[in-house]
């Protein structure tokens, strides 16, 4: 790491060392720089909520109420991207907190962003759940004339009651379908992440049915499905609003985090065996940029047997297909491939 991540003084120590009890292809992941921190809305399963320790602020009221914006975010990444090192890497923006959250609508960092990516022939990719992308779609549809551009939405809810419970002020599920659609209709590709998955609250096989069929009919490029994922910092937070709206679901949900911040492995076994059927009537089934960089010559369905490491790449989850970019060195000054599946060794530059 080059320099400090933020303006502070906190001592940044390790807290604890979580034993998977497996081996894990990583994909490397180079660290950059983001236009807002923290997403400025309550949403109590967020897990960029830990990030608001690094301002020594509290990942509690501190992230719902207090944003930081970079202004001159688009400035720097221009010249950024003059410097005759840059060598082109695909970008991927909203890994952590998202781009198009409600303060973009005032700030507008997003156009200049893309402007600077585009001018500079860096593919890209967007993850979001914000529906102000839209405003937005006919700058992109004119980077991917030029660069690789990749589009994801994250969507875990069909109940609306539900999931403005659980991430008040955000877009209905109703809005980021028709983000999707609008998006498919440009020509953009678009996949979607199914997360997270709320056991007893969002894991049944009706809920999951719904939400799979509307995805589908959206016309999503990809889908992926991965379960709620508790680390320090969001896990108190989450459980706090746990206690309050679903007091009956506390033991569960002690039972299935007991071991750390992932769901428990049979947890995960199950939710798996459930979903991999709805995922394969509605193709798809190998959506991810990791299980795909890894078939040998054919197309490897849900219903082959996993290998350890399948399974653990499964459980660590798959970008679904369309929502991150291929990474080709120095490819940026060629000809796009808009939409193509990143590999597992590419090399991401996160914003």
């Amino acid at each position: 790491m080059t320099g400090r991540a933020v303006k502070s003084d906190a001592p940044l120590t390790v807290r604890s060392v979580e034993d998977t009890g497996e081996v894990r292809d990583l994909l490397d992941l180079t660290t950059g720089t983001g236009d807002f921190i923290a997403n400025g809305v309550i949403s109590h399963n967020c897990f960029a909520r830990p990030s608001h320790r690094y301002l020594d602020m509290n990942p509690g009221e501190d992230f719902d109420s207090q944003i930081v914006v970079k202004m001159n975010v688009a400035e720097v990444l221009r010249a950024e991207l003059a410097k005759p090192s840059w060598t082109g890497d695909a970008v991927a923006l909203g890994t952590n907190t998202d781009p198009y959250q409600r303060a973009e609508g005032r700030y507008r960092l997003m156009p200049g962003i893309i402007d600077a990516l585009e001018a500079s022939r860096t593919p890209f990719s967007i993850l979001t759940k914000g529906t102000l992308l839209r405003r937005d779609l006919p700058r992109l549809t004119q980077a991917a004339q030029n660069v690789d551009v990749g589009i994801g939405v994250s969507l875990a809810f069909v109940d609306e009651d539900l999931q403005q419970a659980v991430e008040p002020g955000t877009p209905t599920p109703r809005a980021r379908l028709d983000l999707i659609r609008a998006a498919r209709a440009a020509g953009l590709p678009c996949g979607v992440m199914i997360a997270p998955v709320l056991p007893w609250l969002t894991d049944s096989a009706d809920h999951l049915t719904r939400l799979l069929d509307a995805v589908h009919e959206a016309g999503a490029t990809g889908a992926t499905v991965l379960p709620l994922f508790l680390k320090p910092g969001t896990r108190e937070w989450f459980m706090a609003w746990l206690r309050r709206d679903h007091p009956e679901r506390v033991a569960g949900y002690e039972r299935v985090y007991a071991g750390g911040s992932s769901a428990s492995r049979a947890y995960r076994d199950w939710l798996w065996d459930r979903v991999r059927p709805l995922l394969v009537e509605r193709g798809f089934a190998s959506a991810g940029h990791r299980a795909q960089a890894r078939t040998s010559g054919h197309a490897r369905t849900a219903w082959h047997p996993e290998s350890p490491g399948e399974r653990a790449r499964r459980d660590e989850g798959d970008y679904p297909a369309g929502s991150l970019v291929a990474q080709h060195r120095d490819s940026g000054r060629g000809p796009a491939r808009t939409g193509t599946s990143a590999s597992a060794s590419a090399e991401q530059l996160l914003f």
